[in-house]
């Protein structure tokens, strides 16, 4: 059976959400709604899109080899367990790297059926809420300093993270619009 998914968001190819070039995904919906969260626009359900994920996987791979693995965002993908399970599966099946973001610790995935079998296709997870009060963007992708990172595969390791700075992607569409991708110590901007 295919899954459908409630997407907010998608990056077709970018450097800054992850190691390499990625297909970028937005879960739309998320209960958990930090203080100060940069994605406040997906927190309800009723917003998005409805996609397959038969749907995202021809999306990733019409992106060719220049796509080295997805990158999951939110929202909150655990939300949608079912349709994140499939497609974190289906795109190993591919041999795309996965990272996968989730306001929720890995220990209480771990506890629940449906949830912890996802962890089993994710290389990389980054867990945690965003807190206000801890803010710090000297680490790469994370925007406090409670939010881990899980080295599930090995894929990746502590030590490809070394060099690695946070940066935007600025986008003009033909039709003049703006689109602004990353992260960044705004301070630079003052």
């Amino acid at each position: 059976m295919c899954e459908i998914l409630n997407i907010g968001r998608i990056e077709r190819n970018t450097s800054v959400e992850g190691f390499g070039n990625r297909y970028c995904l937005w879960f739309q919906g998320c209960s958990i709604r930090c203080k100060g969260c940069a994605n406040f626009e997906m927190w309800e359900t009723d917003g998005g899109r409805l996609y397959s994920v038969a749907d995202i996987l021809k999306d990733i791979e019409c992106q060719g080899s220049k796509i080295e693995g997805i990158t999951i965002l939110g929202g909150e993908p655990f939300e949608q367990p079912r349709g994140l399970y499939e497609l974190t599966k289906k795109c190993q099946e591919r041999g795309y790297s996965v990272i996968l973001f989730t306001g929720f610790l890995y220990e209480e995935l771990m506890k629940q059926e449906g949830k912890k079998d996802i962890l089993k296709y994710t290389d990389l997870l980054i867990d945690g809420p965003y807190i206000e009060e801890k803010k710090d963007l000297s680490r790469p992708w994370v925007g406090s300093s409670n939010q881990r990172y899980l080295f599930l595969s090995e894929k990746y390791s502590e030590d490809d993270l070394e060099g690695i700075k946070n940066k935007l992607e600025i986008r003009i569409s033909k039709g003049g619009s703006i689109m602004i991708n990353g992260m960044c110590n705004c301070d630079v901007f003052r």
